[in-house]
């Protein structure tokens, strides 16, 4: 996959790095010069670019990256004016940065769905998130296994569990589905609101739109998400 990481301090350097061990193209986006020597090296492409000049802007690929993340956390105005032009400039996927409650309301406000939270979320979590297509949080526990909350597989939508057999066929524990509603905030923008269906078990159905809680070996975890590809 393809991503933009504007901003490279401690939390866009690190994920930028991440996401490049994992095989990914990344280029990572600053204003100082002395960030963007730091990581040039450890990253596919490293640029000095003012990110809140549109003209700047476009000589960015844009419209080839899968993912646009934007990390700026010690200049909130210089944030919320970068995640102004994605959304002018209508990205695929636009995830930004909060650093306060009123951070996030503002981003929010935009429409902006996916809202990072570094002071409680760690890069490398992140970097699990954004390498899976499909996978929308995942925690690990020791080792290789984790914890990982994913869209439910197209072909499962209707099915119960036991019609399933994930555990069997993959060697996965599904623990529980959750399902999302709407909900306005003070600005009136729709927001989706989580709700846990309680433990998961052979009567449990899957519906378009629900997620579901996987626990497992992350490769055996990674072959059940992707295998929606091939099908």
């Amino acid at each position: 996959m393809k991503f933009i990481i504007i901003g490279l301090g401690n939390f866009g350097s690190s994920l930028a790095e991440k996401l490049t061990r994992l095989g990914h193209e990344v280029i990572g986006v600053d204003n100082k010069m002395g960030k963007v020597e730091a990581i040039k090296e450890r990253i596919t492409h490293a640029v000095c670019l003012n990110s809140t000049d549109p003209q700047a802007m476009t000589n960015l690929p844009l419209n080839d990256a899968d993912i646009v993340i934007v990390a700026i956390g010690e200049d909130e105005g210089a944030n919320i004016m970068a995640t102004a032009l994605m959304k002018q400039f209508k990205v695929k996927r636009l995830i930004s940065r909060a650093v306060s409650a009123l951070h996030e309301t503002v981003l929010e406000a935009m429409g902006v769905d996916e809202i990072v939270h570094p002071e409680e979320e760690t890069a490398e979590r992140w970097a699990k998130k954004l390498n899976i297509q499909g996978v929308i949080d995942s925690f690990e526990l020791a080792g290789e296994y984790n914890i990982v909350e994913a869209e439910v597989p197209k072909r499962y939508i209707g099915k119960t569990l036991a019609e399933i057999e994930i555990r069997k066929n993959y060697d996965v524990v599904v623990l529980t589905t959750i399902k999302s509603s709407e909900k306005k905030n003070i600005f009136g923008i729709s927001r989706s609101i989580k709700s846990v269906q309680g433990v998961a078990s052979s009567k449990t159905i899957f519906a378009e739109g629900d997620i579901v809680v996987l626990y497992g070996n992350i490769n055996d975890i990674q072959r059940l998400i992707k295998k929606e590809d091939v099908e």
